[in-house]
Protein backbone atom coordinates (compact mmCIF):
# COMPACT_ATOMS: atom_id res chain seq x y z
CA UNK A 1 0.00 0.00 0.00
CA UNK A 2 1.82 3.62 -1.11
CA UNK A 3 2.10 6.18 1.84
CA UNK A 4 -0.74 8.97 1.94
CA UNK A 5 0.34 11.88 0.55
CA UNK A 6 0.05 15.48 1.93
CA UNK A 7 0.45 18.97 0.45
CA UNK A 8 1.45 21.37 3.95
CA UNK A 9 1.16 24.71 4.36
CA UNK A 10 3.17 25.97 6.68
CA UNK A 11 5.39 28.87 9.05
CA UNK A 12 6.86 29.53 12.45
CA UNK A 13 7.67 27.22 15.01
CA UNK A 14 4.61 24.82 14.35
CA UNK A 15 4.46 24.55 10.84
CA UNK A 16 7.94 23.08 11.09
CA UNK A 17 7.22 20.56 13.83
CA UNK A 18 4.08 19.39 12.50
CA UNK A 19 5.88 18.99 9.12
CA UNK A 20 8.65 16.65 10.59
CA UNK A 21 5.59 15.12 12.56
CA UNK A 22 3.91 13.80 9.20
CA UNK A 23 7.64 12.89 7.77
CA UNK A 24 7.85 10.77 10.76
CA UNK A 25 4.52 9.21 10.36
CA UNK A 26 5.31 8.15 7.22
CA UNK A 27 3.82 10.57 4.82
CA UNK A 28 4.90 11.52 1.59
CA UNK A 29 5.15 15.17 1.28
CA UNK A 30 5.51 16.11 -2.96
CA UNK A 31 5.13 19.70 -1.66
CA UNK A 32 5.37 22.29 1.37
CA UNK A 33 4.18 25.95 0.81
CA UNK A 34 5.24 28.33 3.00
CA UNK A 35 5.39 32.33 3.02
CA UNK A 36 7.82 35.01 2.45
CA UNK A 37 9.53 36.47 5.12
CA UNK A 38 8.82 39.60 6.47
CA UNK A 39 12.40 41.71 6.63
CA UNK A 40 10.23 44.44 8.61
CA UNK A 41 9.26 41.00 11.31
CA UNK A 42 12.16 39.49 13.47
CA UNK A 43 12.70 36.14 13.16
CA UNK A 44 12.83 34.34 16.14
CA UNK A 45 10.83 31.18 14.66
CA UNK A 46 12.31 28.26 12.84
CA UNK A 47 11.84 28.25 9.52
CA UNK A 48 9.78 25.85 7.36
CA UNK A 49 11.20 26.36 4.26
CA UNK A 50 14.91 25.47 6.08
CA UNK A 51 12.94 22.55 6.90
CA UNK A 52 11.70 21.58 3.65
CA UNK A 53 15.08 21.82 2.24
CA UNK A 54 17.00 19.81 4.67
CA UNK A 55 14.34 17.10 3.71
CA UNK A 56 15.09 17.32 -0.15
CA UNK A 57 11.28 18.36 -0.35
CA UNK A 58 9.82 21.25 -2.83
CA UNK A 59 9.02 24.61 -1.00
CA UNK A 60 7.46 27.34 -2.69
CA UNK A 61 6.94 30.27 -1.24
CA UNK A 62 4.26 32.63 -3.21
CA UNK A 63 2.99 35.84 -2.09
CA UNK A 64 -0.50 34.50 -2.86
CA UNK A 65 -1.57 30.82 -2.60
CA UNK A 66 -5.29 31.05 -3.61
CA UNK A 67 -4.36 31.50 -7.41
CA UNK A 68 -5.02 29.35 -10.41
CA UNK A 69 -1.35 28.44 -10.60
CA UNK A 70 -0.71 26.51 -7.50
CA UNK A 71 -4.53 25.33 -7.15
CA UNK A 72 -3.45 23.48 -10.35
CA UNK A 73 -0.08 22.55 -9.31
CA UNK A 74 -1.68 20.88 -5.84
CA UNK A 75 -4.69 19.57 -7.48
CA UNK A 76 -2.35 17.45 -9.94
CA UNK A 77 -0.56 16.01 -7.25
CA UNK A 78 -3.58 14.44 -6.03
CA UNK A 79 -3.15 14.32 -2.43
CA UNK A 80 -4.84 12.40 0.25
CA UNK A 81 -4.29 15.47 2.72
CA UNK A 82 -3.85 18.88 2.77
CA UNK A 83 -2.56 20.57 6.17
CA UNK A 84 -2.11 24.02 7.07
CA UNK A 85 0.02 24.81 10.56
CA UNK A 86 0.12 28.53 10.85
CA UNK A 87 0.05 29.20 7.15
CA UNK A 88 -0.57 32.94 7.22
CA UNK A 89 -3.88 32.97 5.07
CA UNK A 90 -6.79 31.21 4.50
CA UNK A 91 -6.56 28.74 1.62
CA UNK A 92 -9.80 29.45 -0.86
CA UNK A 93 -12.37 26.11 -1.44
CA UNK A 94 -10.02 25.22 -4.68
CA UNK A 95 -7.54 24.26 -2.58
CA UNK A 96 -9.20 22.46 -0.15
CA UNK A 97 -10.97 20.97 -2.64
CA UNK A 98 -8.09 19.58 -3.92
CA UNK A 99 -7.39 16.89 -0.82
CA UNK A 100 -9.01 13.85 -1.51
CA UNK A 101 -9.48 12.85 2.14
CA UNK A 102 -9.85 15.93 4.07
CA UNK A 103 -7.94 19.60 4.75
CA UNK A 104 -6.99 20.15 8.18
CA UNK A 105 -5.49 23.15 10.16
CA UNK A 106 -3.83 23.38 13.67
CA UNK A 107 -4.93 26.41 15.53
CA UNK A 108 -3.12 27.43 18.33
CA UNK A 109 -6.38 27.80 20.63
CA UNK A 110 -8.39 25.67 22.42
CA UNK A 111 -11.30 26.07 19.83
CA UNK A 112 -13.87 27.72 19.49
CA UNK A 113 -12.24 30.31 22.03
CA UNK A 114 -9.75 32.39 20.70
CA UNK A 115 -10.70 32.00 16.68
CA UNK A 116 -8.95 34.00 14.41
CA UNK A 117 -5.94 35.94 14.43
CA UNK A 118 -3.17 36.21 17.25
CA UNK A 119 -4.48 33.71 19.08
CA UNK A 120 -1.89 33.34 21.85
CA UNK A 121 -1.22 36.96 22.48
CA UNK A 122 -5.37 37.28 22.78
CA UNK A 123 -5.27 34.53 25.38
CA UNK A 124 -2.40 36.06 27.28
CA UNK A 125 -4.20 39.53 27.01
CA UNK A 126 -7.82 38.37 28.02
CA UNK A 127 -6.10 36.37 31.23
CA UNK A 128 -6.68 33.07 30.63
CA UNK A 129 -5.22 30.42 32.49
CA UNK A 130 -5.04 27.81 30.26
CA UNK A 131 -4.79 27.84 26.01
CA UNK A 132 -3.50 25.35 23.42
CA UNK A 133 -4.00 23.70 19.98
CA UNK A 134 -6.82 22.49 18.49
CA UNK A 135 -6.78 20.39 15.11
CA UNK A 136 -9.51 20.67 12.26
CA UNK A 137 -11.11 20.18 9.13
CA UNK A 138 -11.16 23.44 7.24
CA UNK A 139 -13.87 25.16 5.83
CA UNK A 140 -15.05 28.30 4.08
CA UNK A 141 -15.30 29.93 7.38
CA UNK A 142 -12.06 30.76 8.96
CA UNK A 143 -11.43 28.54 12.02
CA UNK A 144 -14.82 26.76 11.59
CA UNK A 145 -14.65 23.07 11.11
CA UNK A 146 -14.94 20.06 12.84
CA UNK A 147 -12.88 19.50 15.72
CA UNK A 148 -9.99 16.21 15.49
CA UNK A 149 -8.31 16.53 18.93
CA UNK A 150 -6.98 19.37 20.89
CA UNK A 151 -4.41 19.91 23.81
CA UNK A 152 -4.39 21.92 26.79
CA UNK A 153 -1.93 23.91 28.23
CA UNK A 154 -1.17 25.99 31.24
CA UNK A 155 -0.47 30.00 31.20
CA UNK A 156 1.38 31.06 34.35
CA UNK A 157 0.97 34.29 35.40
CA UNK A 158 4.24 35.75 34.39
CA UNK A 159 4.50 33.78 31.20
CA UNK A 160 4.63 36.05 27.70
CA UNK A 161 3.96 35.58 24.55
CA UNK A 162 6.88 33.40 23.58
CA UNK A 163 6.47 31.16 26.17
CA UNK A 164 3.03 30.23 25.49
CA UNK A 165 3.92 29.73 22.09
CA UNK A 166 6.56 27.04 22.43
CA UNK A 167 4.10 25.65 24.98
CA UNK A 168 1.68 25.68 21.76
CA UNK A 169 4.25 24.21 19.91
CA UNK A 170 4.58 21.36 21.64
CA UNK A 171 0.89 20.76 21.96
CA UNK A 172 0.48 21.26 18.68
CA UNK A 173 2.83 18.33 17.84
CA UNK A 174 1.31 15.84 20.25
CA UNK A 175 -1.77 16.40 18.61
CA UNK A 176 -0.79 15.81 15.18
CA UNK A 177 1.41 12.78 17.04
CA UNK A 178 -1.51 11.59 18.67
CA UNK A 179 -3.88 11.72 15.85
CA UNK A 180 -1.82 11.29 12.57
CA UNK A 181 -2.57 7.11 12.70
CA UNK A 182 -6.40 7.45 13.05
CA UNK A 183 -6.28 10.27 10.37
CA UNK A 184 -4.48 7.55 8.34
CA UNK A 185 -6.61 4.58 9.07
CA UNK A 186 -9.65 6.52 8.73
CA UNK A 187 -10.90 6.75 11.70
CA UNK A 188 -10.10 10.04 13.33
CA UNK A 189 -12.40 11.28 15.42
CA UNK A 190 -14.69 13.98 14.24
CA UNK A 191 -17.24 16.18 15.91
CA UNK A 192 -19.11 19.55 14.79
CA UNK A 193 -17.62 22.86 16.91
CA UNK A 194 -20.07 24.63 18.18
CA UNK A 195 -19.09 28.59 17.11
CA UNK A 196 -19.41 30.50 19.90
CA UNK A 197 -20.54 34.86 19.27
CA UNK A 198 -17.54 36.95 20.60
CA UNK A 199 -14.88 34.61 20.18
CA UNK A 200 -13.33 35.40 16.72
CA UNK A 201 -10.41 38.05 16.97
CA UNK A 202 -8.77 40.10 14.66
CA UNK A 203 -4.88 40.93 13.46
CA UNK A 204 -3.38 43.23 16.39
CA UNK A 205 -1.76 46.39 15.83
CA UNK A 206 1.81 48.05 17.45
CA UNK A 207 -0.53 51.18 18.31
CA UNK A 208 -2.46 48.10 20.26
CA UNK A 209 0.32 48.13 22.92
CA UNK A 210 -0.21 51.47 24.58
CA UNK A 211 -0.57 51.33 28.32
CA UNK A 212 -3.68 52.97 29.54
CA UNK A 213 -2.40 53.89 33.48
CA UNK A 214 -5.91 54.11 34.32
CA UNK A 215 -6.69 50.01 34.14
CA UNK A 216 -5.99 47.76 36.90
CA UNK A 217 -2.06 46.22 37.37
CA UNK A 218 -3.47 42.52 36.28
CA UNK A 219 -4.26 44.32 32.70
CA UNK A 220 -1.41 45.64 32.32
CA UNK A 221 0.53 43.31 33.32
CA UNK A 222 -1.68 40.82 30.83
CA UNK A 223 -1.02 43.55 28.01
CA UNK A 224 3.00 43.63 28.87
CA UNK A 225 3.75 40.06 28.74
CA UNK A 226 0.86 39.52 25.98
CA UNK A 227 3.11 41.76 23.45
CA UNK A 228 6.31 41.30 25.26
CA UNK A 229 9.12 41.27 22.56
CA UNK A 230 10.14 39.67 19.82
CA UNK A 231 6.25 41.23 19.68
CA UNK A 232 6.02 45.10 18.86
CA UNK A 233 5.55 45.54 22.79
CA UNK A 234 3.74 47.49 25.34
CA UNK A 235 5.02 51.12 25.60
CA UNK A 236 4.14 54.56 27.39
CA UNK A 237 5.17 57.58 28.07
CA UNK A 238 7.87 58.15 31.78
CA UNK A 239 8.82 61.08 32.40
CA UNK A 240 7.79 62.41 28.64
CA UNK A 241 9.96 59.71 27.26
CA UNK A 242 8.90 57.18 25.04
CA UNK A 243 9.67 53.49 26.60
CA UNK A 244 8.78 50.22 25.70
CA UNK A 245 7.48 48.24 29.10
CA UNK A 246 9.46 44.56 28.29
CA UNK A 247 8.36 42.72 31.30
CA UNK A 248 6.65 43.48 35.13
CA UNK A 249 5.14 41.36 37.86
CA UNK A 250 2.16 41.86 40.38
CA UNK A 251 3.48 43.57 43.20
CA UNK A 252 1.51 44.05 47.02
CA UNK A 253 3.33 47.40 46.89
CA UNK A 254 0.08 49.92 46.52
CA UNK A 255 0.85 52.63 44.40
CA UNK A 256 0.95 56.19 45.48
CA UNK A 257 -1.82 58.62 45.49
CA UNK A 258 -2.71 60.51 42.97
CA UNK A 259 -1.76 60.44 39.09
CA UNK A 260 0.03 57.14 37.66
CA UNK A 261 3.80 57.55 38.43
CA UNK A 262 7.22 55.37 38.38
CA UNK A 263 8.47 55.22 41.39
CA UNK A 264 11.62 53.55 43.63
CA UNK A 265 11.34 51.40 46.83
CA UNK A 266 13.91 48.62 48.11
CA UNK A 267 16.13 48.99 45.40
CA UNK A 268 13.51 48.59 42.31
CA UNK A 269 11.38 50.51 40.37
CA UNK A 270 7.57 50.31 40.46
CA UNK A 271 4.52 51.38 38.37
CA UNK A 272 1.50 52.93 40.08
CA UNK A 273 -1.87 51.54 38.00
CA UNK A 274 -5.31 51.85 38.16
CA UNK A 275 -6.59 49.90 41.08
CA UNK A 276 -4.51 51.54 43.53
CA UNK A 277 -1.80 48.75 43.03
CA UNK A 278 2.02 48.55 41.54
CA UNK A 279 3.51 46.48 38.97
CA UNK A 280 7.45 45.88 39.88
CA UNK A 281 9.33 47.11 36.72
CA UNK A 282 11.60 44.17 35.70
CA UNK A 283 12.40 45.43 31.77
CA UNK A 284 12.46 48.12 30.20
CA UNK A 285 14.19 50.34 26.84
CA UNK A 286 13.70 53.41 25.48
CA UNK A 287 15.33 54.80 22.05
CA UNK A 288 18.87 54.69 23.60
CA UNK A 289 18.31 50.65 24.61
CA UNK A 290 17.84 48.84 27.64
CA UNK A 291 17.74 51.02 30.43
CA UNK A 292 19.56 50.56 33.42
CA UNK A 293 16.94 50.06 36.57
CA UNK A 294 18.71 49.62 39.47
CA UNK A 295 20.68 52.85 38.53
CA UNK A 296 17.13 54.68 38.06
CA UNK A 297 16.06 53.27 41.67
CA UNK A 298 19.15 54.97 43.26
CA UNK A 299 18.85 58.63 41.10
CA UNK A 300 15.14 58.42 42.12
CA UNK A 301 15.33 57.99 45.47
CA UNK A 302 12.10 59.61 46.60
CA UNK A 303 11.43 61.00 43.71
CA UNK A 304 8.67 59.87 40.94
CA UNK A 305 8.24 60.14 37.16
CA UNK A 306 5.12 60.82 35.69
CA UNK A 307 3.08 57.77 33.34
CA UNK A 308 1.19 58.90 30.84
Amino acid sequence: MSAARAVVFAYHDVGVRCLRTLLSGGVEVPLVVTVPDDPHETQWYASVAATARDYGLRVVAPADANTAGLEQTVTALQPDFLFSFYYRAMLGAPLLRAARRGALNMHGSLLPKYRGRAPVNWAILRGESATGATLHYMVARADAGDIVDAQAVPILIDDDARDVFAKVTVAAELVLARQLPALLAGSAPRRPQPLLAGEYFGRRRPEDGRIDWTRPALEIHNLVRAVAPPFPGAFALVGGHRWEIHRTRLSPRPAPPGDAQLFAADGGCFLGCGDGRSLALLAAADDGGPIDLAALAARLDRGTLPLA
